[in-house]
């Protein structure tokens, strides 16, 4: 049985051997590492591959508590589909600098969501200029709130860009959107704001399959091993100010005349059964964006790219597509 798909995808029974073997042997040989530093101070770890004949570049942007290792099956997939690709941490995530003040690493934490968005700005202009043309982005969750925002600030960098499961709404899971700022509010006040909500538990071991964002085991299995073998991987809660903080994008995203800004087009992917983020906003933001399209995954959850190969696939293809589609202006 072949073990990598015709869109360079690991279609083996044994995930985690082909991903040792095929994927990440071929990840290191073509890895150029960078290390940005933002104003003030924070160290970005960054990761280029260059395509053999490359037809345009790739920015990928991982979401909350991840990093770009988890991404390595669809760098992989973009590289040999003929897109080079950027990827890098985002600050207080994986192998990027984190706050002095937040001694656990899997605790996550932001002073201010333009952070977010500046440090884009930084990896667009010093690592993705130089790189063929066009420059495309590829952003999940948080990564998508912040590839919002940016292409709302600069709606000339990017040819296209696909947003997947974007938060342009996180999940309070249960309460008001209210009652959670006044919450997070209050600790940010009493001087709680770099500290874990109290009703969440820092990362503890492996973690249930049942209970993620993934629906392929082995996809999930991969990842976990790791996550558990490498500290700087462990993010996994928020501060009371990165909750603030995400709770204010959805007003900016969606703000009188900002969709309408965003000038290429946008493919937004909404999971079926997604818990992390909320749907309607995605429909509101996707509706005012004027190239934009939403396509919903059905049978996945928040992680779409986690998703067993009959779900995984075709989507995918589908992205590859919309990739290839908009290389010419």
């Amino acid at each position: 049985m072949e073990c990598i798909s015709p869109d360079f995808l690991v279609m083996s029974p044994d995930y985690s051997g082909t991903m040792s073997s095929v994927v990440l042997p071929f990840l290191r040989d073509r890895e150029k590492q960078a290390t940005l530093t933002a104003p003030d101070g924070t160290a970005l770890y960054c990761v280029t591959y260059c395509a053999d004949h490359p037809a345009g570049s790739v920015l990928v942007l991982h979401g909350f508590t991840e990093n770009a290792f988890k991404y390595s099956e669809i760098i992989y997939s973009l590289v040999r589909s003929g897109f080079s690709v950027v990827a890098y941490d985002q600050r207080g995530h994986g192998r990027s600098g984190r706050s002095p003040c937040i001694s656990d690493s899997s605790v996550t934490h932001v002073e201010h969501f333009d952070d977010y968005v500046s440090d884009l700005k930084m990896v667009v202009d010093r690592l993705l200029a130089p790189m063929p043309e066009p420059h495309m982005i590829f952003a999940h969750s948080m990564g998508g709130a912040v590839a919002a925002l940016f292409l709302e600030k600069y709606p000339d960098v990017f040819r296209a860009a696909l947003l997947c499961a974007p938060m342009i709404a996180p999940s309070t899971r249960g309460f008001s959107v209210p009652a959670a700022r006044a919450v997070c509010l209050a600790a940010k006040l009493a001087g709680r704001g770099r500290r874990h909500p109290f009703f969440m538990k820092p990362w503890s071991g492996p973690e249930d399959f049942s209970t993620s964002c993934a629906t392929d085991p082995a996809r999930f299995a991969w990842y976990d091993e790791i996550k558990t073998s490498r500290e700087e991987f462990r993010n996994s809660i928020p501060t009371y100010n990165w909750t603030l903080e995400s709770l204010g994008v959805t007003g900016r995203i969606l703000a009188p005349g900002a969709p309408e800004k965003i000038t290429c087009p946008v493919l937004l992917c909404s999971a079926d059964k997604d818990y992390s983020v909320m749907p309607e906003p995605q429909k509101s933001f996707i509706g005012r964006v004027p190239h934009g399209k939403q396509i919903f995954v059905r049978n996945s959850r928040h992680e779409i790219f986690r998703s067993v190969n009959d779900v995984f696939f075709p989507w995918w293809h589908q992205v590859l597509e919309f990739f290839r589609i908009n290389l010419e202006g």
